[in-house]
This record gives C-alpha cells, structure tokens and sequence, in this order.
C-alpha cells in the first residue's frame, strides 16, 4: 500500500505540472483512500481494508481510462481538453518536457505585451509523450492489483483471527477451567469484628 501511495504522489507532481485537473482530483482520492488503507492495517479495521480493495477497482477502471485517452482509443483524443475539464489548453507535462524534448518558442504574430501568447513546437523526443501516460498508468494498475491481493489477504487473516478468538472460556463446551455454579456463602456472610 505505501509503494501505491508513493507512485500515486509521483503521478500527482507530474499532473500538477500538467494542469491536468481531473487526473489531480483522481490522484488525491486515491492517496486518501491509500491512508485509509494503511491505517485500517494498523488499527485491524478490515472494513478499511475492504474500502481500499473496492476502490482499487475503481482505480485500475480510470486507470485504463487514461490509456485508451492517450492511445486515442474508441474515439477518445489526446488532443481534448477532457482531463482539464474545458478551463485551460494544457496537455501532459510530459509533452514538453518529454526525455530527449526540444521545446521552441515561437511568437504569435500581430499580438505584442507581455500576455501574448507564443506558439511552441516540441521536436527530438526520444520517446512520445502518450507513451509515458500509458506507462505510468501501467504501473498504477500493477501496484493497484498488488495492493489488492494483499488487501483481500489482509482482511482474511483479520477475519480469521476475529472468528477463532475464544473469550476465556466462554464458547467452549469443556472449559479449561471449571466454575462452580452454587454461589458461595462466603459472599453473603457477614463478618461481626469483636468490640
């Protein structure tokens, strides 16, 4: 679960950079849901941990979400402004700033002052940018699937424990012990202390 956290924090730098603000919203929901999880390790709340578990579902379903984005699959496009919700034209930082990225400003002719904007073309990338987003969503999905075996073995051996917890005595037909069940005088029996 802390490795999940971690990548998750990583890919929320990374979406930050980006302004991408749907993936931001996703990333945060998951690092809480991921310290939920955690403490439900440490405090044995296995309905935490069971939390955590569904939400892993949901977390590898937006996952390959993300990659069939930036594949461009079943008429998604990469080029939409789906993830930043319509409020800005950012894509991924990683278009940008790609391994390999040349980035070349370009000024927009006509318009002068310090908010004009300026066209950027980005060439040399070693590797493409939508290839990085998939590879990252990857491997969300791989520490989402491993977060959750380890999740339904978690709440097991929680389920396990509580279910063959014996109270001293109290489900056992023989006892190890045995109580007597006439009650004892002693109890009742007042003392007179000589004056």
């Amino acid at each position: 679960m802390v490795k999940a956290g971690l990548a998750a924090l990583e890919r929320q730098v990374f979406d930050f950079l980006g302004y991408q603000w749907a993936p931001i919203l996703a990333n945060f929901l998951h690092i809480i849901i991921v310290i939920l999880g955690l403490f439900g390790t440490i405090q044995y709340r296995p309905r935490y941990i069971v939390v955590y578990a569904v939400w892993t579902a949901i977390w590898v379903t937006w996952n390959i979400f993300i990659i069939c984005f930036y594949l461009e699959v079943g008429g998604l496009s990469k080029d939409s402004e789906l993830l930043t919700f319509n409020i800005s034209q950012h894509q991924s930082w990683w278009s940008e700033n790609g391994p390999g990225c040349v980035r070349k400003e370009a000024p927009v002719a006509g318009i002068a002052g310090l908010d004009s904007q300026s066209y950027v073309s980005v060439v040399g990338c070693t590797l493409e940018y939508r290839y990085i987003e998939v590879m990252h969503s990857s491997f969300q999905i791989l520490v989402a699937l491993v977060g959750f075996v380890y999740a339904c073995y978690v709440v097991s051996v929680f389920t396990e424990e509580e279910d063959s917890f014996d109270f001293i005595g109290g489900f056992d037909p023989f006892p190890l012990y045995h109580v007597n069940e006439k009650p004892s005088n002693l109890l009742f029996k007042q003392t007179y202390l000589p004056a």
